[in-house]
């Protein structure tokens, strides 16, 4: 027997997720984000239940992101109805996460990045560890910032959300605090202790009791030349910018950003651009954008060289920033049909 991908239980007034794919670590597939979605509506009414928190298996992280190479192998093998299913229904999850009625606890400890974001920095109470890896890595496979990122990433102090989106940094847990992406520092050593007092029902007081202090960001040191280069209008704008920069990881961050997908690129910044009232309205958004880069973008090919074969050297398609028109763009956020997030 193969034990389930998503482990739920109940202790006192908590009910736990774990996602248990640790030998993948941790990635979301769809039938992971429909036993999530059953759970949340169960316990949405169970009266006994009242926090919900959100952790991963293993030691290396609570989730990698969403099993990209699921959906690579169906769009290669021309099924576009994985993409489709998927995504709506991993949206509709982050959406129900950001406006449950009870109180959800998400644990980003280790790595939490793309869909391990999406499924706990939409909580109530989003808790970073001295082992927390999180980013938004999606431009390095072709694809874009998704699960509500567009929006997280918005509400970033200054053009931090855009440092991240572009380049796919990945960040500490007291950058995350300082990016608006969690709310609290909790040591590791403290989680389990910290999910026995959940079961009172009561997580602030038991974030009172075991969150600390977190040390500085490194990022916060940074600020001066991420503001003054990211806040650009294009993408060409904000690389020459970078190079014009003095301090070496302005340099490096023009580095990174050349080796991702022009197209994912200029998406990217004209997703994070865009002026959003809700969550709800993001990922309406990223699902039209998320679907392109399946038809049109270079997800099957970046994913084919970061994951498929592994050569980490992706034909992009175009090549160049300059050879990715407004027109190209445009395309990207034509309207689809499939997501409701109206319930």
């Amino acid at each position: 027997m193969t034990e389930p991908e998503v482990l739920l239980s109940e202790r006192g007034a908590l009910g736990r997720i774990t996602l248990n794919r640790p030998k993948a670590l941790n990635s979301l597939t769809l039938g992971m984000v429909r036993a999530m979605t059953e759970a949340l509506q169960r316990w949405r009414d169970a009266e006994h239940i009242r926090v919900i928190a959100v952790d991963g298996a293993g030691e290396r992280g609570l989730c990698a992101g969403g099993d990209v190479r699921a959906l690579h192998d169906a769009a290669k093998a021309g099924d576009e109805t994985l993409a489709e299913t998927f995504w709506a229904e991993e949206y509709q999850l982050n959406a129900a996460l950001a406006r449950y009625p009870k109180p959800v606890v998400g644990l980003m400890d280790g790595i939490c990045m793309g869909g391990g974001v999406g499924v706990t920095a939409h909580g109530s109470h989003r808790v970073v560890t001295e082992r927390s890896k999180i980013a938004m890595p999606e431009v390095g496979i072709g694809f874009v910032p998704d699960v509500g990122g567009t929006y997280l990433l918005q509400k970033a102090p200054g053009q931090l959300g855009v440092h991240l989106g572009l380049t796919g940094t990945t960040i500490t847990g007291p950058d995350a605090i300082y990016c608006g992406l969690a709310d609290h520092y909790v040591p590791s050593s403290s989680l389990e202790a910290l999910l026995e007092a959940l079961s009172d029902g009561d997580p602030d007081a038991a974030l009172q009791k075991f969150a600390e202090q977190p040390p500085e960001p490194p990022l916060a040191e940074h600020r001066e030349w991420i503001d003054a280069a990211y806040s650009a209008s294009t993408v060409e704008e904000i690389l020459q910018r970078l190079r014009d920069r003095p301090e070496p990881a302005a340099r490096e961050a023009a580095d990174t950003i050349e080796q991702k997908s022009p197209t994912s690129l200029k998406v990217t910044l004209r997703s994070l651009r865009t002026e959003f009232t809700s969550l709800e309205q993001a990922l309406e958004q990223e699902y039209r954008v998320s679907l392109a880069c399946v038809r049109i973008g270079d997800f099957v090919e970046g994913v084919r060289a970061t994951l498929v074969d592994k050569d980490r050297n992706p034909a992009w398609s175009p090549k160049t920033l300059g050879e990715v028109d407004e027109q190209r763009v445009e395309k990207f956020f034509a309207p689809v049909e499939g997501l409701d997030l109206s319930s």
